[in-house]
Protein backbone atom coordinates (compact mmCIF):
# COMPACT_ATOMS: atom_id res chain seq x y z
CA UNK A 1 0.00 0.00 0.00
CA UNK A 2 1.25 3.50 -0.87
CA UNK A 3 2.11 5.04 2.51
CA UNK A 4 1.03 8.46 1.25
CA UNK A 5 -2.45 7.23 0.30
CA UNK A 6 -3.93 4.72 2.76
CA UNK A 7 -6.91 2.63 1.80
CA UNK A 8 -10.01 4.56 2.77
CA UNK A 9 -11.15 1.76 5.07
CA UNK A 10 -7.99 2.43 7.16
CA UNK A 11 -9.25 5.95 7.82
CA UNK A 12 -11.08 4.65 10.89
CA UNK A 13 -7.90 3.78 12.72
CA UNK A 14 -7.73 6.15 15.69
CA UNK A 15 -5.47 6.48 18.71
CA UNK A 16 -7.68 4.44 21.02
CA UNK A 17 -6.70 1.35 19.00
CA UNK A 18 -3.01 1.96 19.76
CA UNK A 19 -3.65 2.64 23.45
CA UNK A 20 -3.94 -0.90 24.75
CA UNK A 21 -4.94 -1.29 28.42
CA UNK A 22 -1.99 -1.12 30.79
CA UNK A 23 0.22 1.00 28.52
CA UNK A 24 1.44 4.49 29.32
CA UNK A 25 -0.79 6.33 26.90
CA UNK A 26 0.71 8.86 24.50
CA UNK A 27 -1.58 7.69 21.68
CA UNK A 28 -4.85 9.37 22.70
CA UNK A 29 -5.18 13.16 22.84
CA UNK A 30 -7.28 13.29 26.01
CA UNK A 31 -6.08 15.14 29.11
CA UNK A 32 -5.91 12.82 32.10
CA UNK A 33 -7.97 9.79 32.99
CA UNK A 34 -11.28 11.56 33.47
CA UNK A 35 -12.98 14.91 33.96
CA UNK A 36 -11.84 17.39 36.62
CA UNK A 37 -13.43 17.02 40.02
CA UNK A 38 -15.84 19.96 39.60
CA UNK A 39 -17.20 18.50 36.37
CA UNK A 40 -17.37 15.00 37.78
CA UNK A 41 -19.49 16.29 40.68
CA UNK A 42 -21.73 18.16 38.25
CA UNK A 43 -22.43 14.91 36.42
CA UNK A 44 -23.01 13.01 39.66
CA UNK A 45 -25.56 15.61 40.68
CA UNK A 46 -27.35 15.10 37.34
CA UNK A 47 -27.77 11.34 37.77
CA UNK A 48 -31.26 11.90 39.17
CA UNK A 49 -32.43 12.98 35.71
CA UNK A 50 -31.79 9.56 34.15
CA UNK A 51 -35.26 8.29 34.97
CA UNK A 52 -36.73 10.85 32.56
CA UNK A 53 -36.32 11.38 28.86
CA UNK A 54 -33.96 14.25 27.98
CA UNK A 55 -35.88 17.48 28.39
CA UNK A 56 -36.27 20.11 25.69
CA UNK A 57 -35.74 22.84 28.28
CA UNK A 58 -32.40 21.35 29.34
CA UNK A 59 -31.27 21.09 25.72
CA UNK A 60 -32.26 24.69 25.05
CA UNK A 61 -30.44 25.85 28.18
CA UNK A 62 -27.28 24.09 27.03
CA UNK A 63 -27.57 25.65 23.56
CA UNK A 64 -28.07 29.06 25.16
CA UNK A 65 -24.93 28.56 27.23
CA UNK A 66 -22.87 27.53 24.21
CA UNK A 67 -24.26 30.48 22.27
CA UNK A 68 -23.33 32.86 25.08
CA UNK A 69 -19.82 31.40 25.22
CA UNK A 70 -19.29 32.26 21.53
CA UNK A 71 -21.39 35.41 21.22
CA UNK A 72 -24.02 33.74 19.04
CA UNK A 73 -27.73 33.01 19.23
CA UNK A 74 -29.34 29.69 20.14
CA UNK A 75 -30.35 28.91 16.55
CA UNK A 76 -26.67 28.84 15.57
CA UNK A 77 -25.89 25.95 17.95
CA UNK A 78 -26.45 22.24 17.40
CA UNK A 79 -25.46 19.89 20.20
CA UNK A 80 -23.60 16.75 19.15
CA UNK A 81 -22.86 13.34 20.59
CA UNK A 82 -19.15 14.08 20.21
CA UNK A 83 -17.60 16.08 17.40
CA UNK A 84 -17.44 12.94 15.29
CA UNK A 85 -21.25 12.93 15.01
CA UNK A 86 -20.95 16.19 13.12
CA UNK A 87 -18.74 14.54 10.52
CA UNK A 88 -21.26 11.74 10.10
CA UNK A 89 -23.86 14.43 9.28
CA UNK A 90 -21.86 16.07 6.49
CA UNK A 91 -23.30 13.91 3.68
CA UNK A 92 -26.72 15.43 4.46
CA UNK A 93 -25.40 18.66 2.96
CA UNK A 94 -25.39 16.77 -0.37
CA UNK A 95 -22.04 18.04 -1.65
CA UNK A 96 -21.18 17.20 -5.24
CA UNK A 97 -17.43 17.42 -4.67
CA UNK A 98 -15.76 17.54 -1.26
CA UNK A 99 -12.17 18.63 -0.69
CA UNK A 100 -10.40 17.26 2.39
CA UNK A 101 -7.23 19.02 3.54
CA UNK A 102 -4.61 16.43 4.56
CA UNK A 103 -2.78 15.27 6.59
CA UNK A 104 -5.67 15.63 9.01
CA UNK A 105 -8.23 13.78 11.10
CA UNK A 106 -9.67 11.09 8.86
CA UNK A 107 -13.24 10.64 10.13
CA UNK A 108 -14.74 13.31 7.83
CA UNK A 109 -13.31 11.62 4.75
CA UNK A 110 -14.50 8.21 5.90
CA UNK A 111 -18.06 9.50 6.45
CA UNK A 112 -18.21 11.22 3.06
CA UNK A 113 -16.74 8.29 1.14
CA UNK A 114 -19.06 5.81 2.81
CA UNK A 115 -22.00 7.96 1.70
CA UNK A 116 -20.77 7.91 -1.89
CA UNK A 117 -19.70 11.56 -2.02
CA UNK A 118 -16.95 12.39 -4.52
CA UNK A 119 -13.89 13.20 -2.42
CA UNK A 120 -10.67 14.87 -3.46
CA UNK A 121 -7.72 15.02 -1.06
CA UNK A 122 -5.66 18.20 -1.01
CA UNK A 123 -2.25 17.04 0.19
CA UNK A 124 -0.13 19.53 2.09
CA UNK A 125 3.57 18.79 1.99
CA UNK A 126 5.81 19.64 4.93
CA UNK A 127 5.55 22.09 6.70
CA UNK A 128 1.81 21.33 6.15
CA UNK A 129 0.68 24.96 5.79
CA UNK A 130 -2.63 25.70 4.12
CA UNK A 131 -2.53 27.20 0.64
CA UNK A 132 -6.11 28.21 -0.17
CA UNK A 133 -5.26 28.25 -3.89
CA UNK A 134 -4.50 24.50 -3.77
CA UNK A 135 -8.18 23.69 -3.16
CA UNK A 136 -10.06 22.95 -6.40
CA UNK A 137 -12.39 25.78 -7.36
CA UNK A 138 -15.15 23.25 -8.06
CA UNK A 139 -15.22 21.91 -4.48
CA UNK A 140 -18.52 22.82 -2.84
CA UNK A 141 -17.49 21.44 0.57
CA UNK A 142 -14.07 21.93 2.16
CA UNK A 143 -13.04 20.36 5.48
CA UNK A 144 -9.98 21.44 7.47
CA UNK A 145 -8.77 20.97 11.05
CA UNK A 146 -7.43 23.87 13.11
CA UNK A 147 -5.19 23.14 14.89
CA UNK A 148 -4.67 20.17 12.63
CA UNK A 149 -4.41 16.63 13.94
CA UNK A 150 -1.74 15.14 13.72
CA UNK A 151 0.62 17.87 12.43
CA UNK A 152 -0.16 20.30 15.30
CA UNK A 153 -0.22 23.16 12.77
CA UNK A 154 -2.37 26.19 13.60
CA UNK A 155 -3.54 27.81 10.37
CA UNK A 156 -4.17 31.58 10.29
CA UNK A 157 -7.88 32.37 10.37
CA UNK A 158 -7.37 34.60 7.32
CA UNK A 159 -6.17 31.61 5.28
CA UNK A 160 -9.22 29.57 6.24
CA UNK A 161 -11.56 32.45 5.44
CA UNK A 162 -9.84 32.68 2.04
CA UNK A 163 -11.37 29.26 1.25
CA UNK A 164 -14.85 30.79 1.05
CA UNK A 165 -16.50 30.85 -2.39
CA UNK A 166 -20.08 31.29 -3.64
CA UNK A 167 -21.83 27.93 -3.38
CA UNK A 168 -19.20 26.43 -1.08
CA UNK A 169 -19.47 25.37 2.56
CA UNK A 170 -16.33 25.46 4.69
CA UNK A 171 -16.19 23.09 7.68
CA UNK A 172 -13.57 23.77 10.35
CA UNK A 173 -12.76 21.05 12.86
CA UNK A 174 -11.77 22.95 16.01
CA UNK A 175 -11.68 19.91 18.29
CA UNK A 176 -8.44 21.16 19.88
CA UNK A 177 -8.96 24.92 19.62
CA UNK A 178 -9.57 25.31 23.35
CA UNK A 179 -6.08 23.86 23.98
CA UNK A 180 -4.50 26.89 22.27
CA UNK A 181 -4.08 29.84 24.66
CA UNK A 182 -6.45 32.60 23.64
CA UNK A 183 -7.85 30.59 20.71
CA UNK A 184 -6.32 33.21 18.36
CA UNK A 185 -7.25 31.63 15.00
CA UNK A 186 -10.69 30.28 15.90
CA UNK A 187 -13.74 31.07 13.78
CA UNK A 188 -16.15 29.96 16.49
CA UNK A 189 -17.20 33.51 17.34
CA UNK A 190 -17.90 34.48 13.70
CA UNK A 191 -21.44 34.16 12.36
CA UNK A 192 -20.92 33.39 8.67
CA UNK A 193 -23.53 32.02 6.23
CA UNK A 194 -21.20 29.40 4.71
CA UNK A 195 -18.98 28.26 7.60
CA UNK A 196 -19.57 25.44 10.09
CA UNK A 197 -17.32 25.12 13.14
CA UNK A 198 -17.21 21.82 15.02
CA UNK A 199 -16.11 21.74 18.63
CA UNK A 200 -15.31 18.78 20.87
CA UNK A 201 -15.47 18.81 24.66
CA UNK A 202 -13.95 15.35 25.01
CA UNK A 203 -10.25 16.30 24.84
CA UNK A 204 -9.49 19.09 27.31
CA UNK A 205 -12.30 18.06 29.67
CA UNK A 206 -11.52 14.31 29.40
CA UNK A 207 -15.04 13.26 28.40
CA UNK A 208 -14.19 10.91 25.55
CA UNK A 209 -16.45 8.20 26.95
CA UNK A 210 -19.45 10.50 27.26
CA UNK A 211 -19.31 11.91 23.68
CA UNK A 212 -19.91 15.66 23.91
CA UNK A 213 -19.57 18.40 21.34
CA UNK A 214 -21.41 20.90 19.20
CA UNK A 215 -21.41 22.57 15.81
CA UNK A 216 -21.81 26.30 15.22
CA UNK A 217 -23.25 27.68 12.01
CA UNK A 218 -26.18 29.29 10.22
CA UNK A 219 -29.59 27.85 11.16
CA UNK A 220 -30.30 26.79 7.57
CA UNK A 221 -27.21 24.57 7.42
CA UNK A 222 -27.82 23.17 10.91
CA UNK A 223 -31.34 22.21 9.86
CA UNK A 224 -29.95 20.31 6.85
CA UNK A 225 -27.51 18.46 9.06
CA UNK A 226 -30.35 17.14 11.24
CA UNK A 227 -32.52 15.65 8.51
CA UNK A 228 -33.29 12.06 9.54
CA UNK A 229 -31.62 12.39 12.92
CA UNK A 230 -32.99 10.19 15.68
CA UNK A 231 -35.21 11.61 18.38
CA UNK A 232 -33.45 12.24 21.73
CA UNK A 233 -30.01 12.18 20.02
CA UNK A 234 -28.20 13.12 23.24
CA UNK A 235 -28.68 11.76 26.74
CA UNK A 236 -29.27 13.91 29.80
CA UNK A 237 -25.68 13.64 31.06
CA UNK A 238 -24.30 14.71 27.68
CA UNK A 239 -26.53 17.77 27.65
CA UNK A 240 -25.55 18.65 31.21
CA UNK A 241 -21.85 18.22 30.42
CA UNK A 242 -22.04 20.50 27.38
CA UNK A 243 -23.77 23.17 29.42
CA UNK A 244 -21.30 22.84 32.29
CA UNK A 245 -18.23 23.02 30.03
CA UNK A 246 -19.52 26.19 28.36
CA UNK A 247 -20.12 28.19 31.52
CA UNK A 248 -17.70 31.05 32.31
CA UNK A 249 -15.89 29.26 35.14
CA UNK A 250 -15.35 26.19 32.94
CA UNK A 251 -14.08 28.30 30.05
CA UNK A 252 -11.66 30.02 32.45
CA UNK A 253 -10.52 26.59 33.70
CA UNK A 254 -9.88 25.46 30.11
CA UNK A 255 -7.86 28.60 29.43
CA UNK A 256 -5.63 27.86 32.41
CA UNK A 257 -5.28 24.28 31.17
CA UNK A 258 -4.23 25.59 27.75
CA UNK A 259 -1.41 27.53 29.42
CA UNK A 260 -0.31 24.33 31.17
CA UNK A 261 -0.37 22.43 27.88
CA UNK A 262 1.74 25.12 26.23
CA UNK A 263 4.40 24.88 28.94
CA UNK A 264 4.38 21.07 28.93
CA UNK A 265 4.66 21.00 25.15
CA UNK A 266 7.68 23.30 25.13
CA UNK A 267 9.42 21.14 27.72
CA UNK A 268 8.56 17.96 25.85
CA UNK A 269 9.83 19.36 22.54
CA UNK A 270 13.11 20.31 24.19
CA UNK A 271 13.55 16.82 25.67
CA UNK A 272 12.73 15.02 22.43
CA UNK A 273 14.96 17.29 20.36
CA UNK A 274 17.87 16.83 22.76
CA UNK A 275 17.38 13.07 22.39
CA UNK A 276 17.74 13.39 18.61
CA UNK A 277 14.06 12.97 17.72
CA UNK A 278 12.75 15.10 14.84
CA UNK A 279 9.71 17.07 16.05
CA UNK A 280 7.58 18.97 13.57
CA UNK A 281 7.09 22.57 14.52
CA UNK A 282 5.99 25.05 15.42
CA UNK A 283 3.48 22.87 17.25
CA UNK A 284 0.37 24.52 18.68
CA UNK A 285 -1.89 21.58 19.56
CA UNK A 286 -1.78 19.24 22.59
CA UNK A 287 0.17 16.67 20.53
CA UNK A 288 3.39 16.42 18.53
CA UNK A 289 4.21 14.87 15.15
CA UNK A 290 7.51 12.99 15.20
CA UNK A 291 9.61 11.48 12.45
CA UNK A 292 11.88 8.56 13.36
CA UNK A 293 13.81 6.01 11.31
CA UNK A 294 12.09 2.63 11.00
CA UNK A 295 9.01 4.01 12.72
CA UNK A 296 7.02 0.79 12.82
CA UNK A 297 9.85 -0.98 14.67
CA UNK A 298 10.19 1.97 17.05
CA UNK A 299 6.47 1.90 17.80
CA UNK A 300 6.59 -1.86 18.44
CA UNK A 301 9.61 -1.56 20.74
CA UNK A 302 7.97 1.25 22.68
CA UNK A 303 4.87 -0.91 23.13
CA UNK A 304 7.11 -3.70 24.44
CA UNK A 305 8.37 -1.19 26.99
CA UNK A 306 4.81 -0.37 28.04
CA UNK A 307 4.32 2.85 26.02
CA UNK A 308 1.63 3.53 23.43
CA UNK A 309 2.18 6.06 20.63
CA UNK A 310 -0.05 6.77 17.65
CA UNK A 311 0.93 5.33 14.26
CA UNK A 312 0.49 7.87 11.50
CA UNK A 313 0.60 5.87 8.28
CA UNK A 314 -3.23 5.88 8.34
CA UNK A 315 -3.20 9.65 7.83
CA UNK A 316 -3.11 10.50 4.11
CA UNK A 317 0.22 12.12 3.31
CA UNK A 318 2.17 10.51 6.16
CA UNK A 319 4.08 7.24 6.37
CA UNK A 320 5.21 4.64 8.89
CA UNK A 321 8.14 6.77 10.07
CA UNK A 322 5.71 9.35 11.46
CA UNK A 323 4.41 8.97 15.01
CA UNK A 324 2.10 11.19 17.03
CA UNK A 325 2.48 11.65 20.77
CA UNK A 326 0.16 13.48 23.13
CA UNK A 327 1.60 16.24 25.29
CA UNK A 328 1.99 14.99 28.84
CA UNK A 329 3.47 16.33 32.06
CA UNK A 330 7.25 16.21 32.49
CA UNK A 331 7.53 12.99 34.50
CA UNK A 332 5.62 10.98 31.89
CA UNK A 333 7.43 12.74 29.05
CA UNK A 334 10.77 11.70 30.53
CA UNK A 335 9.66 8.07 30.53
CA UNK A 336 8.86 8.34 26.82
CA UNK A 337 12.11 10.13 25.97
CA UNK A 338 14.25 7.68 27.93
CA UNK A 339 12.56 4.79 26.14
CA UNK A 340 13.08 6.43 22.76
CA UNK A 341 16.77 6.87 23.48
CA UNK A 342 16.98 3.13 24.05
CA UNK A 343 15.04 2.02 20.97
CA UNK A 344 16.44 4.46 18.41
Amino acid sequence: MDTRSPQWTDLRHHGDIDAEPGLLDFAVNVRGDGPPDWLRQRLVDALGTLGRYPEVAAEEAARDQVASRHGRCRDEVLLLSGGAEGFAMLPRLAPARAALIHPSFTEPEWALREAGVAVETVMLDEPYRLDPAAVPEGADLVVIGNPTNPTSVLHPAADILALRRPGRIVVVDEAFADAVPGEPESLADMSLPDVLVLRSLTKTFALAGLRCGYVLGPPELLARLQVGRAHWPLGSLQVEAIRACSEPDAVAWARREADVIEAERAEMVAMLTEAGVAVHGPARGPFLLLRVPDGEAVRTRLRDKGIAVRRCDTFPGLGPDHLRVAVREAAQARVLVDAMREVL
